[in-house]
């Protein structure tokens, strides 16, 4: 009898564990990623305070939530127009915002970083937050390129530290990449995965390796798409057209990179270069090069390996 009550005692303080979600977060970066994290979180229930520098960013990004939450209303409530405007209601209802980071993270769940990929700015804004949030907060970062532990080290707490990266745009793409490293918790990742799933997301468990999953496959594909055409061995026209007919992707390798931002592109492959020079998958693309040096960084530019109007 002491043996089952031992069990079922076991099996309840497991279940606590999982069962401690994650019910407040504050997310930092009004930014398109944040700003849709921050939707889907307010969306699901969760109470979300999103976090920027400036004010006037912060009405943009809000302005920008109610509007996308009014697109998806209409198409999930389209019979239903009064479910929908509680649907919206009760969703801004969530969600609030600030220009003052550590006066808001007292009593969060989990900080999730969404800002620019600099890692000095990382570690600025992860080791201030460190001092004022509560012991059992996790901290998250959005990353999709730099190493987590990294990040991480700028804390006392790597153990309730760990990445959740999303995917652009956030309430349309069902992915999440959740990232252990060597000094993330089990429990801080079990917490991770099931806040993933409480958002409606399907997680995929990752180490802390360049480019995680994603990345670290279409990245290296993108530029080998680039030194193809450098090489005067296909199109870009062509090689689009050959990856959408041939291989059933939705856009061909330049159609992504202007889509993605070749800025960010070569971001990404010039810091896995810097940290293996001597991998060819990480070689940096002259033409990439010369492109982001013109300012041509693609569709947010109205120019990068295409022409937009």
């Amino acid at each position: 009898m002491a043996f089952v009550t031992h069990q079922i005692m076991r099996a309840m303080s497991s279940s606590a564990t999982r069962n401690a979600a994650i019910k407040h977060i504050t997310v930092i970066g009004g930014g398109l990623m944040g700003s849709g994290i921050a939707q889907v979180a307010a969306s699901t229930g969760h109470t979300v305070v999103l976090v920027d520098q400036a004010e006037d960013i912060l009405k943009k990004s809000a302005k920008g939530i109610e509007d996308s939450l009014k697109r998806i209303a209409k198409k999930k409530f389209a019979d239903k127009p009064e479910a929908g405007a509680a649907f919206i209601q009760k969703t801004m209802k969530n969600l609030t915002t600030s220009t003052d980071a550590a006066s808001v993270v007292h009593s969060t769940d989990l900080v999730l970083e969404a800002i620019v990929e600099n890692m000095q700015v990382k570690h600025e804004l992860f080791k201030t937050l460190d001092k004022f949030a509560p012991e059992h907060t996790v901290f998250a970062s959005n990353t999709s390129s730099l190493s987590i532990t990294e990040i991480a080290n700028s804390t006392t707490r790597q153990d309730r530290f760990g990445g959740l990266h999303f995917f652009n745009p956030v309430p349309l793409m069902k992915l999440v990449e959740v990232i252990q490293t060597p000094m993330t918790s089990q429990k801080t990742f079990d917490a991770l995965l099931d806040f993933s799933k409480a958002l409606g997301k399907y997680p995929v468990s990752c180490k802390d390796t360049p480019g995680f999953i994603v990345n670290r496959l279409l990245v290296p594909y993108m530029v080998e798409a680039i030194r193809l055409h450098e090489r005067g061995h296909g199109s870009k026209e062509d090689i689009d057209l050959a990856m959408k007919l041939g291989a059933g992707y939705p856009m061909g390798p330049f159609e992504l990179l202007d889509y993605v931002g070749l800025d960010t592109s070569k971001f990404i492959i010039d810091g896995w270069h810097k940290m293996d020079p001597d991998n060819p998958l990480f070689a940096p693309s002259p033409m990439l090069n010369k492109l982001v040096e013109e300012g041509k960084l693609g569709k947010k530019t109205g120019e990068g390996f295409y022409k937009y109007k």
